[in-house]
């Protein structure tokens, strides 16, 4: 009974680094048309009255203490209004693809967090692995010109490893806190204030004149980035992150950069870039290793 709960927390997490990995693509598709902070106030508006509507279908409570609520409210700012804006600044300088190579970093943070905050080990084979991992980022962020290497300051770059490391402290704070409530409870209250906060913005932006203006391409991409990416995911993730360890689950992150790439190839029509898979795939690997709980050997 114990496997098959970790197996259906498994496929949880999985669903929601597919439905991330796509929504690089879909973010960089509305941010022609929208500022960073209208699309999200859109984006979690929308989740927020799904997950509302999700709740009373399914009967769970809406009610949360107001002891509760600080919690809650840590990890809104963290994991929603923080994390997505600093995502989608990153995507006005880099392309989708290269941001879900780099996202797949954020093992390597959790595993670091896990061990000061979770005590954690942390082995050689761990540092061997952020060794690789490290490497495979510094080659993303570089291009090859006339047969070399040359690095290429980005701030987008940055903004997208800076992304990562908020991520491991959202995840690892979800464990810590261990808020009383379900995941789809927890879910809706932190869609909701993350909305909150983004409302100021889509006022003084205009936000209500640019959402006349939207073309049906552009709705499909805001519904699928607020039903599926904003609430079905970060729920499924809060419901992985219940059964499983937060290193364990955050693994599943460096399969993240597949759906990515392929979804930019196909929506976006970037190319890829040698450099970058190969980037990619030393972030995969030292991941890997850094999550094995055997040495090789």
């Amino acid at each position: 009974m114990r496997v098959s709960i970790k197996m259906i927390a498994s496929i949880y997490a999985a669903i929601s680094i597919s439905f991330w990995g796509i929504s690089f693509v879909s973010t960089k598709a509305v941010l022609a048309q929208l500022d960073p902070f209208t699309l999200l106030s859109i984006r979690f508006g929308i989740a927020s009255v799904f997950l509302f509507f999700l709740l009373l279908i399914l009967r769970q409570n809406v009610k949360m203490k107001i002891l509760h609520l600080p919690h809650v409210f840590i990890l809104a700012t963290l994991g929603i209004f923080v994390h997505q804006i600093v995502q989608a600044a990153a995507l006005q300088s880099i392309q989708a693809s290269q941001a879900g190579w780099i996202i797949s970093f954020s093992p390597i943070f959790t595993a670091i967090l896990a061990s000061l905050f979770l005590k954690e080990a942390f082995t050689l084979f761990k540092a061997i692995g952020m060794t690789m991992a490290i490497a495979g980022v510094l080659l993303i962020t570089s291009y090859g010109q006339g047969g070399s290497l040359t690095f290429h300051a980005n701030f987008g770059y940055l903004l997208m490893i800076l992304s990562t490391l908020n991520w491991a402290v959202y995840s690892i704070l979800i464990k810590k806190l261990r808020i009383p409530y379900p995941a789809l409870t927890v879910t809706f209250y932190t869609s909701f204030i993350g909305f909150l906060m983004t409302v100021p913005f889509f006022l003084r932006n205009n936000g209500w004149i640019k959402i006349a203006a939207l073309s049906n391409d552009t709705w499909a991409h805001l519904l699928f980035l607020g039903i599926f990416v904003s609430a079905i995911a970060y729920w499924f993730w809060g419901k992985a992150l219940e059964v499983m360890e937060a290193t364990r689950v955050s693994s599943f992150l460096y399969f993240e950069p597949l759906a990515t790439v392929a979804a930019a190839a196909f929506l976006l029509n970037e190319p890829v870039l040698i450099t970058s898979a190969a980037g990619g795939l030393l972030i995969i690997a030292g991941v890997m290793i850094v999550n094995r709980n055997k040495p090789f050997f």
